[in-house]
């Protein structure tokens, strides 16, 4: 009987799991909260079921934020632990590749809607104007009356972080081929730090900026795909730093790093959209305009 359940292929049947369905239901709660704290701060209501949420909006936020929190620390242990039990076959680890591809691909036109958005607007500052109903435009890009960020101050200086940490991870990336492991530690510590600074810096930059997200359509344009982006350098920051965390503890191996990789790999995709970002909606759009002087 004992032969009966010896494996003799290259894939993986997982176990029956909780995660798909607690993740789901905090997702929910989560949506519930933010539509809910979103009407709260419009002073309307947010009738579900008859009751109004608007009041306990931050409230089921927060629930529903620990519950999605908690699904991805328990389920990527479980995925972890699957690996160290020999799960992750060739065949396994390739599919796992082709997950991460697929998902940066989805990224990437997630991003290509906000660069959509924007472009339209600038490139057609009257019909922009006109069906957003926020404010008229003059026919020109920035609208009339907005000061926009020095494009070669800090929005240059966090590129250059940026630039730095794709360097420090494949840096890191290419000490773990190597089996130099006290680099691959450095490397790797260096790369959250500057994505923590990053993050730090753009707090401020938009602490300063001299506009509003609803005070026209170029905030809205430029606030929701920094703003994006800036949360996803804080993703990216959170898996690096599960990345040093197992590095510590002696996870990786030059053979086997596909949890490193898919990271460097997102890393890398959060430093070319910042690129694009620093090119057309810092430069590119900052030419001809007033510059805000701090």
């Amino acid at each position: 009987m004992a032969d009966g359940h010896n494996v003799n292929h290259d894939y993986h049947i997982i176990d029956p799991s909780p995660w798909p369905l607690i993740g789901s239901i905090g997702a929910l709660v989560m949506a519930f909260g933010a539509v809910g704290y979103m009407r709260s701060l419009a002073e309307s209501d947010f009738i579900v079921a008859g009751m109004n949420l608007a009041s306990g909006g931050p409230t089921l936020l927060l629930i529903g934020l620990a519950i999605v929190l908690y699904t991805m620390f328990a389920w990527w242990s479980d995925t972890v632990k699957e690996s160290h039990q020999g799960h992750h076959t060739r065949v396994v680890s390739l599919h796992l590749r082709y997950g991460m591809l697929l998902f940066i691909a989805s990224e990437v036109m997630f991003f290509v809607a906000w660069f959509w958005a924007f472009f339209d607007a600038s490139l057609f500052p009257g019909e922009a104007a006109q069906v957003a109903r926020v404010e008229h435009t003059g026919g020109i890009w920035p609208p009339q009356g907005i000061e926009v960020l020095d494009p070669w101050h800090l929005p240059l200086f966090n590129t250059v972080i940026l630039l730095l940490s794709g360097t420090t991870v494949t840096w890191a990336h290419h000490a773990l081929i190597e089996g130099d492991r006290k680099t691959l530690k450095g490397m790797l510590l260096v790369t959250v730090l500057l994505g923590i600074l990053f993050s730090f810096v753009q707090g401020y930059e938009y602490a300063e900026a001299p506009f509003t997200f609803s005070e026209s359509i170029y905030g809205a344009t430029f606030f929701m795909a920094t703003g994006f982006h800036g949360f996803h350098v804080l993703v990216g920051t959170i898996f690096l730093l599960i990345c040093l965390f197992r590095a510590l503890a002696g996870h990786f191996t030059p053979e086997k790093h596909f949890g490193f990789e898919a990271a460097a790999w997102y890393w890398h995709f959060v430093d070319v959209v910042w690129l694009f970002l620093f090119c057309c909606i810092y430069v590119w759009a900052s030419v001809g305009a007033t510059i805000a002087v701090h």
